[in-house]
């Protein structure tokens, strides 16, 4: 009787509210299969008009002139890579980036030769390290540096699974979901937890269930609040073939965890914090700041709200933050701020124009409306500084636009 009394309760609440999809009593593009398009919605732009812009945007940083506007190149008949332009280096960040945005716009000939790039020459084949990724290589594929920056091995998973939703699996390398779950093995398989720099341990410490900044040493004893990305976690805890428990805690961690690391007065993160959400500066270089990490923070909490809507806070997060840059200037504010908003410094970045324009798929405050049409208006950077810049605003065309979706393999 108990049971019955309760379906009919939500019966009569869908009926009054003239709802009569039983699916959208749950929130979120995951279960409602609709994304945000605030260019359309809040600017009122055409979808032929976002369309143009998101092809320009990609043909640029993608096919542009090799010396000032591509980021993307391709190198012998099968492979491809993101190049740091600045740095002349290849790093996983970009890659696993590059993969993203190629299998959003369905460019499988693009994704197929970044990942066979990084699989050749970044993926480490043996060792502690094996299937783990070196952050960053040379030109010619030599590694720089063997160690791992845990958000590429992040992006590089829910890539790879939305390559198997889009496309489906294949023979080798290119069957993706498998690539995706050996790397999600790795994360959790090797040593719990090590003070010496030549152990390599878990990308995600178990007993903390959050992600750690670097699988080694004493890199491993905090974290990066723009690696918490609580909404892949959540896809990977109903894709994987194993740990989904794991996952699903992960996820609600780090939403947790990002609630005690920003500042609720300003809705600053920092670069890095230890695991209790306090900013952590390891190495003098003001990472208890917030710097270039830390804008990737609202993009992330947006988009996890976008598309699962598991916590209101997020919304309350976000409208912090854009009232904070509001007040800054909106077409002035700088890139790097104590996390109380007392300093500032920097130059009035791209980057985290973008950032903050994407927070507004989660914001409800009048503002929000700015923050996009800063975005609309930007320009695709060129010349030295194009990489990071140009990437984050290639990902938040297609977050801002409704074209950052969710290909799932498990449905």
């Amino acid at each position: 009787m108990k049971t019955f009394r309760k379906i009919f309760y939500v019966f009569v609440l869908f009926e009054v509210s003239g709802c009569t999809n039983l699916q959208t009593i749950q929130k979120g593009s995951y279960f409602s299969g609709e994304y945000q398009n605030l260019f359309k919605e809040l600017l009122g732009k055409s979808e032929s008009d976002v369309n143009a812009k998101i092809v320009s945007v990609y043909n640029q940083l993608f096919y542009g002139s090799n010396d000032l506007q591509r980021i993307y190149y391709p190198v012998e008949n099968d492979m491809a890579y993101i190049l740091d332009v600045n740095n002349k280096d290849i790093r996983t960040e970009g890659m696993s980036y590059g993969m993203m945005i190629a299998v959003q716009l369905d460019k499988k000939d693009e994704f197929n030769r970044l990942w066979k790039w990084a699989k050749t020459y970044m993926q480490h084949k043996d060792g502690q390290r094996k299937d783990y990724f070196a952050w960053h290589c040379n030109t010619t594929g030599e590694k720089i540096d063997p160690g791992t920056a845990s958000d590429g091995e992040e992006w590089f998973v829910t890539a790879l699974f939305f390559a198997s939703g889009r496309w489906g699996d294949s023979d080798g390398i290119y069957n993706y979901k498998l690539e995706a779950q050996n790397i999600l093995d790795a994360m959790l398989n090797k040593t719990e937890s090590s003070n010496e720099k030549t152990v390599i341990t878990n990308l995600f410490n178990k007993n903390e269930k959050k992600v750690v900044f670097v699988p080694s040493g004493d890199a491993d004893d905090f974290t990066d609040p723009s690696y918490h990305l609580p909404h892949f976690y959540e896809l990977w805890s109903k894709c994987a073939n194993k740990e989904n428990k794991f996952w699903q805690y992960a996820a609600d961690t780090s939403r947790k965890y990002l609630k005690r690391t920003v500042n609720p007065s300003t809705g600053l993160a920092p670069d890095y914090s230890l695991f209790d959400g306090k900013p952590y500066n390891p190495w003098g270089g003001g990472n208890d700041n917030f710097q270039f990490d830390a804008w990737r923070v609202a993009m992330n909490i947006a988009v996890d709200y976008s598309w699962f809507a598991e916590d209101e806070w997020e919304v309350t997060q976000v409208n912090t933050l854009l009232n904070y840059f509001y007040s800054k200037g909106i077409k002035t504010y700088g890139n790097v701020f104590s996390l109380d908003g007392s300093k500032s410094s920097g130059d009035h970045s791209l980057g985290l124009v973008t950032s903050n324009a994407v927070a507004a798929l989660a914001a409800t405050n009048e503002k929000r409306k700015e923050f996009v049409q800063e975005l609309w208006e930007a320009k695709t950077p060129t010349g030295t500084y194009r990489y990071y810049d140009g990437i984050l605003y290639m990902l938040g065309m297609l977050q801002a636009s409704g074209n950052f979706r969710i290909y799932d393999p498990a449905k």
